[in-house]
């Protein structure tokens, strides 16, 4: 909810709620809730009870209640992955990718994934879209088509020099479709790579297994492209060493050769006023080995991990669209959509009733896109699954530590129901703060890993 500001920085009824918030008797319990969301913006309420029992004697351990907390409420922490939605929770998810991606490049005991996964070849690959038309950009000659030296905060950066001529379906058709094209890519890569060490693919399989971790992003005009870390490793994945065969360069030209060849393209029919299409990745492809320490040239394990953590946590909202479904056409004046984007979810609205089975419509918001915005291979690392396991773990540990009890000699009986989500307005304006200096104390803890990591890498 959007709440309008004052001179003071908040409106009457805003700050009157605060006040009541911050006075209330049970404010410091429901601090402490919002603290282990993580401050998050929009926490889940449920209602319920617990009681841990020991199973032999049936003596109860422990209880807890939601009577007794304020509200009548424990607020849980949304999840949600999206920055724009909530900070605190995309904090944490950018966190789990970080993780994901770091431990596919240097390896994690804890994950049974040995750090010579380091000696791996190993490369990061940025695909892009084709052009659908000329955009406002900033040129390395610092002038755009228009005549114009944009700013790098210029609104008109990534919209179309003539909509009247800019292939608006195209792009959206290409979004649309542009989880397809990785796979078939995905495929014809193991294909050229096992061209390139004279071997079926059968044989590959045997010999070789192809691994890698994703993540989709919004370019300004409006396309979507992929980052991808691209691993080489053994027949049983990191854990064993690839081929002799396999190096990078052996990898890079594979890359480049698979993004080239035809199989890689969609074909489109032809549908109502729309022409028959070929899809195709575009021709700017950038391929960069991955180092693990900087030498001033290539990508060091560190930039990569940190680079798709960034984006795993956002949307299209960097194009102007919304991070949540539009319910008409008419929504785009009244939420007050940037030209080109709206242009974008009309195309969308527009070719629904063309290709029906796209679901267009429903993924306008996303300007076509449908896919998840972060994958992996199976054998590529951990899991974001996993990741959060392992923190429901400890807190269980906790839990037990508590009442001086063995796992396995307790048995929880529990009762929960879903009770609303959010924040009042007062309450949203104290947890912002209290997830400001959640943040602040993380950033400085990694700041330092980080600092401990190059030290390390200038020791190696």
């Amino acid at each position: 909810m959007t709440h309008t500001a004052t001179a003071a920085g908040l409106d009457p009824a805003t700050l009157a709620d605060m006040l009541r918030v911050a006075g209330s008797t049970g404010f410091r319990r429901w601090e402490d809730q919002i603290r282990r969301t993580g401050g998050c913006s929009d926490p889940i309420h449920i209602t319920g009870w617990t009681l841990t029992k020991d199973k032999t004697t049936g003596e109860a351990l422990h209880r807890y209640s939601t009577s007794d907390e304020p509200g009548g409420r424990l607020r849980i922490a949304c999840g949600n992955r999206r920055a724009s939605r909530c900070p605190s929770c995309a904090w944490t998810y950018a966190g789990d990718t970080y993780h994901l991606i770091r431990a596919g490049l240097a390896g994690d005991d804890r994950r049974d994934i040995p750090a010579t996964v380091r000696e791996h070849p190993r490369v990061f690959v940025t695909l892009t879209a084709p052009s659908f038309g000329p955009v406002h950009n900033r040129p390395a000659s610092g002038r755009c088509r228009c005549g114009s030296n944009h700013h790098a905060d210029d609104p008109a950066l990534g919209t179309a020099l003539d909509p009247a001529r800019y292939d608006y379906a195209g792009a959206v058709l290409f979004n649309n479709h542009a989880g397809q094209l990785w796979a078939r890519f995905a495929n014809r890569l193991r294909r050229e790579i096992a061209l390139r060490a004279g071997l079926t693919r059968r044989e590959l399989a045997d010999s070789c297994r192809v691994s890698f971790g994703k993540v989709a992003e919004f370019q300004k005009r409006g396309a979507i492209h992929f980052h991808a870390v691209i691993r080489l490793d053994g027949p049983a994945g990191p854990s064993t060493p690839p081929p002799h065969w396999a190096s990078t360069h052996l990898l890079t030209e594979a890359v480049r050769a698979a993004v080239a060849h035809t199989y890689t393209t969609l074909a489109i029919p032809a549908a109502g006023d729309q022409p028959t299409r070929t899809l195709r990745w575009g021709s700017q492809l950038d391929i960069r080995p991955i180092k693990a320490f900087g030498d001033g040239s290539d990508i060091t394990e560190q930039a990569v991990a940190s680079y798709v953590a960034k984006y795993a946590t956002k949307a299209a909202e960097n194009t102007g669209t919304l991070d949540r479904p539009i319910g008409n056409r008419e929504a785009l004046v009244l939420l007050d959509v940037p030209d080109h984007t709206a242009r974008l979810i009309e195309a969308c609205l527009d070719l629904d009733a063309l290709y029906p089975d796209r679901r267009l419509a429903a993924w306008s918001h996303m300007l076509g896109f449908r896919g998840h915005f972060s994958t992996k291979s199976r054998q590529y690392s951990t899991t974001l699954g996993a990741l959060r396991q392992t923190r429901a773990d400890y807190r269980a540990a906790q839990e037990q530590h508590a009442f001086d009890a063995e796992p396995d000699t307790v048995l929880v009986l529990a009762s929960w129901q879903y009770a609303g989500h959010g924040h009042s307005p007062g309450e949203s304006v104290l947890a912002a703060t209290i997830a400001r200096g959640i943040q602040l104390n993380r950033q400085t803890a990694r700041e330092a890993l980080r600092d401990q990591l190059a030290r390390e890498g200038d020791a190696a």
